[in-house]
Parts: C-alpha cells; sequence; structure tokens
C-alpha cells in the first residue's frame, strides 16, 4: 500500500470513528482524579479563547461534547472524553492558558497540573497546540511550547480559525509557524490548519489524532 492509499484508509477509519460513540467521563481538578493510565490519550492545549472547545466539537461531529465558554480561561480542570465503543482511546480537553485577569495562584495551580500531567502522563500519545491564526505563536504559545519541550512530550500545532484571515495572510502565519516548529525538538514538522466553522483541516486532523494514538 502507497502513502496516498495508507492516508486514504487512516482518514476514513477515522471518519468512522469520530461518527460513533464520544463521551464525556469526567473532569479532573487534580492528578489524584485522573482515570487510571489504560488507554492510550490526546491532550488538546492552547490560549482561553483559541477556539478550543469549538475544535473538538468539529472533531467529533457534536455541536456540544465540550463547553464553550463565554468567560475564556474558566475551565481549571482536565476534561476526558472516551471515543468509541469499545474504547480505543481518550480525548483530554487542558485548561486554557494565558488568561491576563486571573490571580497568581490560580495560575500558579493550572501550571502545577499541565506540568504534572505532562511529565507524569505515560498515556499520553501526543498533544495539540492550538494556535490562533490571526494571531501566529504568542509569547504565551512559546511558553507551552518551552513546557512541552522540557515535558519531552511530542505535539502538533493546529492553527485555529483560518476562515477568519485573507488567504495571503494565513499562507505568511502558517509558513512562520513552521519556521518556529522547526525550532523546538519535540514540536511536530508539520502545522495543521483549521477552521472549526467551514469543516477545513478537520478530516485530517480526525486522521493524524486517530494515527498517533495507534504508536
Amino acid at each position: 500500500m502507497d502513502d496516498d492509499q495508507a492516508l486514504a484508509e487512516l482518514t476514513e477509519r477515522a471518519r468512522k470513528l469520530f461518527s460513533g460513540p464520544v463521551t464525556f467521563l469526567k473532569s479532573a481538578p487534580s492528578l489524584n482524579f485522573l482515570p487510571e493510565p489504560e488507554t492510550p490519550e490526546i491532550a488538546f492545549c492552547g490560549r482561553s479563547n483559541v477556539g478550543k472547545s469549538s475544535l473538538l466539537n468539529a472533531l467529533v461531529g457534536r455541536k456540544a461534547i465540550a463547553r464553550t465558554s463565554v468567560t475564556p480561561g474558566r475551565t481549571q480542570e482536565l476534561n476526558f472524553f472516551d471515543v468509541a465503543e469499545p474504547l480505543r482511546f481518550r480525548l483530554v480537553d487542558m485548561p486554557g492558558y494565558g488568561f491576563a485577569k486571573a490571580p497568581p495562584k490560580v495560575v500558579e495551580n493550572w501550571r502545577r497540573l499541565v506540568r504534572d500531567y505532562l511529565r507524569g502522563r505515560v498515556v499520553l500519545k501526543r498533544t495539540l497546540l492550538l494556535v490562533d491564526a490571526r494571531h501566529g505563536v504568542k509569547p504565551v504559545d512559546a511558553d507551552m511550547m518551552k513546557m512541552l519541550d522540557e515535558a519531552a512530550v511530542g505535539y502538533r500545532i493546529v492553527l485555529t480559525k483560518a476562515d477568519k484571515i485573507k488567504a495571503s495572510e494565513l499562507d505568511a502565519v502558517h509558513a512562520a509557524t513552521i519556521a518556529e516548529a522547526r525550532k523546538h525538538p519535540a514540536a511536530f514538522p508539520v502545522v495543521h490548519v483549521t477552521s472549526s466553522e467551514k469543516g477545513l483541516g478537520i478530516d485530517e486532523l480526525r486522521a493524524a489524532v486517530l494515527g498517533d494514538s495507534e504508536l
């Protein structure tokens, strides 16, 4: 089987898998509440208003599997979603970062929870780092990339809201993000371009998630 055939097969398997059962399992405010590490996990992280919940909802083809909050940064827990029946892997919605108005104690609790999860979770196969295509990699994103590098967790950068800017601007942001990814040892060399609203890049990202879960 050549690469194109293999990718087409993976994409179709991913489409079928995500159109099946996807259910919320639990929220974990600390490591004590994590589910047993028996199933592969793919984590999603990004700034508080990057469109993480919308992307998760688009991936699973549902409108409200992940909550979209009117107050960015409200989610301060790790949220786990079971994919498929029987269970194949879990999606982990990590708390958003970059909240300017949060008290220092909240920020420190966030850092501790995320850092400890990234460093100690043996079933974590890949993290998807979401970056707003309108802004590119901001300093808070670079901080998260450093945390992922230090935890030796492989991650993919996913540009969100690609429909909100002109094609020429998107091309420039995409190129700059690829260049930035090359500076980071744990970053995957391919940068995904997505729009939850338009469905852009969703099939490809589903295939990538499924492929990563089977590593």
